[in-house]
């Protein structure tokens, strides 16, 4: 099993700033990618961006040159740092992480708050 814990949501004002960390632990070496989803009050829970153990990243469009997306293979850590934050990226942040092998399996975080508003 692998045990995922989100942290460094909050309150920001618009075009503020936050960093999410996430912390792995249990039987990392069955962790592939990872990645980092949200969801907003009555919506389904959407992906925001991922990374391979490699490094390769992907971004949702809504999220593309304002997020980067980060890992510490070493650390078992992967990062989210958000600049430029908009209300609309109100929502909670769940960090995800894909079994190596059986990419069927899904490994999920209990999630963070990140509240933007003025």
């Amino acid at each position: 099993q692998v045990q995922l814990v989100e942290s460094g949501g909050g309150l920001v004002q618009p075009g503020g700033s936050l960093r999410l960390s996430c912390a792995a632990s249990g039987n990392i070496f069955a962790i592939g990618d990872m990645g980092w989803y949200r969801q907003a009050p009555g919506k389904q829970r959407g992906l925001v961006a991922t990374i391979t153990t490699g490094g390769r990243t992907y971004y949702a469009d809504a999220v593309k040159g304002r997020f980067t997306i980060s890992r510490d293979n070493a650390k078992n850590m992967v990062y989210l740092q958000m600049n430029s934050l908009k209300p609309e990226d109100t929502a909670v942040y769940f960090c995800n992480a894909v079994h190596l092998v059986v990419t069927t399996t899904n490994y999920w975080g209990q999630g963070t708050q990140v509240t933007v508003s003025s």
